[in-house]
């Protein structure tokens, strides 16, 4: 019984901490922006500095009506905001917030391949949605969509195998446990293009062309009200929780800070994720929209082999350490 409250208490957590962080990035996302651009952003929902917006924001899209368009593949149509979604609360529950196996919903032994492998999952949502609308600007985005998947999915799996290769593991928390500070000179290449691919994965401004609202008017998403299109912005946000939570684990330390890290472990983890959090607005303020030419020569002709740069280095450090 006390197994099975165990296994229960871990899965509400993951499942609270789904629910809300997500939500408190796009409120963060939506008052850093107000102010790096000299404006107010949302002040009145809710009374102080405008807190509940996002729930207002929930409310308007409960009440707006559902439709699917009449050519449109209706069960695919339908399925795709939960596929986009779904994969992330998985890959939460593989995630070490703090020592010891109570600090994650679960221990997955291969746990870089396993969360990578889902990550990839959440993308065929968008893929879904472009080709199940009957429209050819949400094909096109989908398009973009699968041609962009293909092309940052390789250096953010390679930089993950740099670490795996450092700490001799492919399970997170045994990648925790095997983490040095010194790591972080030779592991910063790795860590900036993991980062990047992710950005890039998320489809998050400057690498946002399969959304280009300029040019395809929202992409995969043209053809989405509601609360469908409410569950892909909230897909968008639990993938920024996701990628910093994964940064901060594989390249940061997760867990480990200058003091209290078995006491206070998780607050060091949190932070490390809220301080990524802001670089990705702060990234979507700063720089402008990349062209589709351009986001497949930054993979092919920069990160992958930035990629295969850092995992021959590892391999050389590995050597020469041992």
């Amino acid at each position: 019984m006390n197994d099975a409250l165990d296994v229960a208490l871990r899965l509400l957590i993951v499942f609270v901490v789904f629910l809300t962080f997500p939500l408190i990035v796009g409120q963060a996302e939506h008052k850093v922006m107000a102010h790096m651009q000299g404006r107010l952003g949302p002040m009145y929902a809710g009374g102080f500095h405008g807190w509940a917006q996002l729930v207002a924001d929930g409310v308007k899209f409960a009440q707006k009506e559902d439709i699917v368009p009449a050519g449109a593949d209706r069960r695919i149509f339908q399925l795709a905001p939960a596929v986009a979604l779904l994969p992330y609360l998985i890959v939460l529950l593989a995630i070490p917030i703090g020592p010891g196996e109570g600090a994650v919903g679960e221990v997955v032994d291969a746990g870089i391949f396993f969360v990578l492998a889902v990550m990839g999952v959440g993308v065929l949502g968008s893929l879904m949605a472009g080709w199940a609308s009957a429209n050819k600007f949400s094909l096109l985005g989908g398009l973009r969509t699968a041609a962009q998947l293909l092309a940052y999915e390789l250096p953010m799996l390679l930089t993950a195998a740099s670490v795996a290769m450092a700490a001799g593991t492919v399970s997170l928390p045994g990648i925790l446990d095997a983490f040095e500070w010194w790591w972080l000179p030779w592991q910063l290449v790795g860590a900036i293009v993991f980062f990047v691919a992710g950005l890039a994965e998320l489809q998050r401004p400057p690498f946002d062309m399969p959304v280009a609202d300029s040019e395809i008017i929202f992409g995969a998403y043209t053809e989405y009200t509601g609360l469908r299109f409410a569950l892909f912005l909230l897909a968008e946000y639990a993938g920024i929780v996701v990628l910093c939570g994964l940064t901060t684990v594989l390249f940061l330390g997760g867990w480990h800070g200058p003091w209290a890290a078995d006491g206070l472990g998780w607050v060091w983890t949190l932070l490390k994720s809220a301080v990524l959090a802001f670089v990705v607005i702060w990234l979507r303020v700063t720089y402008p929209r990349l062209r589709e030419d351009q986001l497949q020569k930054l993979a092919w002709t920069l990160l992958v082999p930035l990629s295969l740069a850092q995992i021959a280095l590892t391999g050389i450090v590995k050597v020469v350490i041992s």
